[in-house]
């Protein structure tokens, strides 16, 4: 669920800047780790229909806001802790509840989720992916971004890798 209330995270810092309704932005989207090491795509985002790329670095979103912004939705969970003393519960509950119905043939949940990946780029590891989840099951696809986003899951993924072996290895 970490990955889907990330990308909720994603949507809401966006709803806060531009002032607008939530059903305005869609396919918020964050992949790989959870925390300070996860990959937030721009590419994936539609502001009222526009992609949020072409927001990025003009005066309607200038680079440094959309740092500050992506810094933001990363440490979410961190300011959560700050501010409350210990984790939230609430968001990721109503998320396995919605998991829970997708795969009982309810509405598909549509969001990223944490799926065992195995592929060309990733080996043998669990991390958050494009994943649909029904009554079928848990499918994911594979993640394209720009070329600095796809670096930035890269790096989740080896960030993913080195815990996944310090765990083997105790």
């Amino acid at each position: 669920t970490l990955a889907a209330l990330d990308s909720t995270r994603l949507q809401n810092e966006l709803v806060k800047y531009f002032h607008i309704p939530a059903s305005d932005i869609q396919n918020c989207r964050t992949y790989g780790g959870h925390g300070e090491q996860m990959a937030v795509f721009a590419s994936t985002t539609k502001i009222k229909g526009e992609p949020l790329t072409d927001f990025i670095g003009t005066t309607r979103l200038p680079l440094a806001e959309w740092e500050a912004l992506k810094v933001r939705v990363i440490q979410g969970g961190k300011h959560i802790i700050d501010l409350r003393g210990r984790s939230s519960f609430q968001s990721p509950a109503y998320l396995s509840i919605c998991m829970i119905a997708a795969a009982m043939g309810g509405k598909p949940f549509g969001y990223p989720a944490g799926v065992f990946v195995h592929n060309d780029e990733f080996k043998h590891i669990l991390m958050a992916m494009e994943t649909q989840i029904t009554k079928e099951g848990v499918s994911y696809k594979n993640v394209q971004g720009t070329a600095e986003e796809n670096k930035t899951l890269a790096a989740s993924y080896e960030h993913l890798c080195k815990l996944r072996d310090e765990v083997i290895s105790m």
